[in-house]
C-alpha cells in the first residue's frame, strides 16, 4: 500500500469507526464506585457488561502472569500521554506484582498517525510472543514524538522483527477488521478516554495514578473487584 493510500485508508476507517472520542467523561455522571485518584479527584467509572472475556480478543496481548490472581485490562493509544505514564508505572508494578495479569487492548481513536501506528502494532501482536509485543510497547512510549505507522516500524525492526512480514500483515484487512473491532468494542462500554482500564465488571476511564491503580490490582487479586 502506498502512504497515499494508507493515509487514506486511515482517515475512512478514523471516521467510520470513532465518531465519539472528541467529548470528555462527566465525572458527576459517571461515578458508579466511590473511586479517586492519586490527585484526590474522582475517578470516572461505571459498570459494564461484558459477553465474553476480553483476553481472547483477536490482537489482544496479555503479559505478566497469565495465571496471575488479579486482571487488568487496559485501553489506550500509542500517542496518549496518560498512557505513556501509565506504561512506564505498569512496567514498575508488573515488576513487584508477580500475580497480575496485564491484558493490552489496542485502541488507536486520537488520529490517523495512531491508526497507522496501530495498523503495525497489530501485524506484531500476530507475529511476536508476547514478550516482543511488550518490549515494542515499551520502547514505543520511551519515545518522545507522534508516533505514526513509519516510527512504529522502525522500533519493531530495531527488535529484529521482520519489517515485510509485518508490513504485508499491516495492510491486511484481517487488520483493519481488528482495529474496527476494538474501537467498536471500546465506544460500546462507554470509554471515552484514554487510557481506560476494565476490572471485572467496571470501567475506569482515564488514568487514576500509581497508587491508586495498584491499589487496584491488589483489591482485583484479593476479591475480583476493583474495591473490596
Amino acid at each position: 500500500m502506498s502512504p497515499a493510500a494508507a493515509v487514506l485508508a486511515a482517515a475512512v476507517l478514523l471516521l467510520s469507526c470513532a465518531p465519539g472520542f472528541a467529548q470528555s467523561p462527566d465525572p458527576e455522571t459517571q461515578w458508579d464506585y466511590p473511586l479517586l485518584g492519586d490527585d484526590g479527584q474522582r475517578v470516572s467509572n461505571h459498570t459494564i457488561k461484558l459477553l465474553g472475556p476480553l483476553d481472547q480478543l483477536p490482537g489482544v496481548v496479555v503479559v505478566g502472569n497469565p495465571g496471575g490472581k488479579a486482571t487488568l485490562v487496559e485501553f489506550y493509544d500509542l500517542n496518549c500521554p496518560y498512557c505513556h505514564q501509565a506504561a512506564t508505572d505498569l512496567a514498575e508494578l508488573l515488576s513487584r506484582d508477580h500475580d497480575l495479569r496485564l491484558v493490552l487492548v489496542p485502541y488507536p481513536v486520537l488520529g490517523i498517525p495512531s491508526i497507522t501506528a496501530g495498523r503495525v502494532e497489530l501485524a506484531v501482536a500476530k507475529l511476536a510472543s508476547a514478550e516482543q509485543f511488550y518490549a515494542f510497547h515499551r520502547k514505543i512510549y520511551a519515545q518522545r514524538g507522534t508516533v505514526d505507522g513509519r516510527r512504529a516500524l522502525e522500533v519493531a525492526k530495531s527488535l529484529g522483527l521482520n519489517t515485510h512480514r509485518l508490513l504485508a500483515l499491516a495492510d491486511g484487512d484481517e487488520i483493519t477488521e481488528t482495529m474496527k473491532n476494538h474501537v467498536r468494542l471500546g465506544d460500546a462500554l462507554g470509554l471515552q478516554a484514554t487510557p481506560s482500564f476494565v476490572v471485572g465488571d467496571l470501567a475506569i476511564l482515564g488514568y487514576p495514578g500509581p497508587r491508586t491503580i495498584e491499589a487496584i490490582a491488589a483489591a482485583a487479586a484479593a476479591c475480583g473487584k476493583t474495591v473490596c
